[in-house]
């Protein structure tokens, strides 16, 4: 049975927008009112909606709970707030996307079948591919199954965060801006901000980079983006 997707909103009249689009879209979808409920109800979820303003524990509380125990659950934060500072920490904590009210709902139904994409392989691997696992310095990172390790320890990656790093991995040494990596990662259809892939470097940094702030991955090119190490790559044999 498909797990349904958990919509976490206080205003009664979004949350039965967001069900109806869901549904009517073939999601399965259930509305919880408060931070208190979601902690006890995102365990039965396939993605999260997460409103940032609830009642009781907001939102940005629950999603640093629900990726304490769980570093890899879509989740999207909804929120009517114009403060971009409230968004980057989202970001920060773990959030895969964020889409602000009022939102488009073709657009909202477009990240969240994205995010149920990627989070599909990584549960279940891809199926088998023509593309050879890479291995650079202690970092291995096989594509089409979807997994990278660091010194043979798997690594967890959100979708957004897996998405950046095969990308970064299928082309070494080109520098992407971050216009580019919005379009590849995120899609032509998003209309957030540029820091929100500041945001999600950094954190891939933390989890792959002995040392963050002096990379040997993921290099910063000044003026322009990011790039990935052009350190000699070699197959998994």
């Amino acid at each position: 049975m498909t797990r349904p997707i958990l919509c976490v909103e206080d205003d009664p009249d979004i949350g039965r927008l967001l069900i109806t689009l869901l549904g009517d879209a073939g999601y399965p979808a259930i509305r919880v009112a408060d931070g208190e409920t979601a902690l006890t109800r995102w365990r039965e979820a396939s993605l999260v909606i997460l409103d940032l303003m609830l009642p009781g524990i907001d939102g940005l509380a629950v999603c640093r709970e629900i990726r304490t125990a769980d570093a890899v659950l879509p989740l999207i934060m909804l929120t009517a707030r114009a403060d971009t500072r409230e968004v980057v920490h989202g970001l920060e904590i773990g959030a895969d996307d964020y889409i602000t009210k009022p939102f488009d709902g073709a657009i909202l139904l477009a990240r969240v079948a994205a995010l149920l994409r990627r989070h599909a392989r990584a549960a279940t691997g891809a199926p088998a591919g023509e593309r050879t696992p890479i291995a650079v310095y202690d970092l291995v990172i096989d594509i089409d199954a979807h997994y990278a390790t660091l010194r043979g320890q798997a690594l967890s990656l959100t979708a957004k965060e897996f998405a950046l790093l095969s990308l970064f991995a299928r082309h070494p040494g080109r520098g992407f801006s971050r216009a580019d990596l919005l379009d590849a990662v995120w899609g032509p259809e998003f209309d957030g901000f540029d820091h929100t892939v500041n945001t999600h470097i950094n954190r891939l940094r933390n989890k792959i980079e002995d040392d963050p702030s002096n990379p040997r991955y993921i290099l910063t090119v000044w003026g322009l983006g990011y790039r990935f190490t052009d350190a000699s790559q070699r197959p998994l044999s």
